[in-house]
């Protein structure tokens, strides 16, 4: 029983971080920037999902006309370091 309650949650929660993602189709500039974005040569932006202490920041940056999500992070994992940006380019 816990194993199958543990996959329904499991599932919501991707299903939830896929219908987020799919916002980013309509206007990502409205997202703010994120803190790696003074270290990053690229504008570096992050939506959030979730709440409170479960929330995860979605970093991503915009070339063009392309959203390119770069990372998805607990919100209390420390900030992406230049040799992680390196690692997911």
């Amino acid at each position: 029983m816990a194993k199958k309650r543990n996959a329904n949650t499991a599932d919501r929660w991707f299903r939830g971080l896929m219908n987020k993602l799919a916002t980013l189709q309509e206007k990502p500039q409205r997202c703010s920037f994120a803190i790696e974005n003074e270290v990053f040569p690229e504008e570096v932006r992050q939506l959030l999902y979730g709440k409170r202490k479960n929330a995860y920041r979605i970093l991503f940056v915009i070339r063009d006309d392309t959203v390119y999500i770069i990372h998805v992070r607990h919100s209390k994992q420390a900030p992406l370091t230049t040799e992680d940006w390196e690692e997911e380019l």
